[in-house]
């Protein structure tokens, strides 16, 4: 994903997406692109019109709780990944799950697992996500029944 820095840009790029597309203002690029994920997670809509309420909210997944720009900013890491097939393969994978299920946001929660679990790996290794083992994740994915 392409924020730059921390946290609070990427909440801070989604909260001015939302409010620019409430007041029906023109929106940029990534804008847009918060604006559709947005548009698909109703749940989070309150989340995003208080960004006084949210801005600094930590999210604890021991309590069952999910932090939602977490879950919309891998929606667009998803998306990059397809439209510049990197890694190298995923577009493949994605049109595999795509022949499995007839929605293409099932399919990208479907990656959004693998892509978290990598991405959980290499925190907690200090190091760069493994292609490969993303790779493979989504290919069990795609063959599992």
């Amino acid at each position: 994903m392409s924020f730059g820095g921390g946290r609070g840009e990427m909440r801070e790029v989604f909260f001015r997406a939302w409010c620019a597309f409430r007041q029906e203002h023109p929106l940029t690029g990534i804008e847009k692109i918060a604006v559709e994920i947005a548009l698909r997670h109703p749940e989070y809509h309150s989340v995003l019109e208080n960004p006084q309420s949210f801005q600094d909210r930590d999210y604890l997944p021991d309590f069952g709780e999910t932090n939602p720009f977490l879950h919309m900013g891998l929606h667009i890491a998803i998306e990059e990944q397809i439209t510049t097939d990197r890694p190298p393969g995923v577009i493949d994978i994605y049109q595999a799950l795509r022949e499995r299920f007839d929605d293409s946001h099932m399919v990208e929660h479907q990656m959004m697992d693998c892509l978290a679990e990598a991405l959980w790996q290499a925190q907690r290794h200090g190091g760069q996500p493994s292609e490969k083992d993303y790779l493979a994740c989504l290919r069990r994915q795609a063959d599992s029944e």
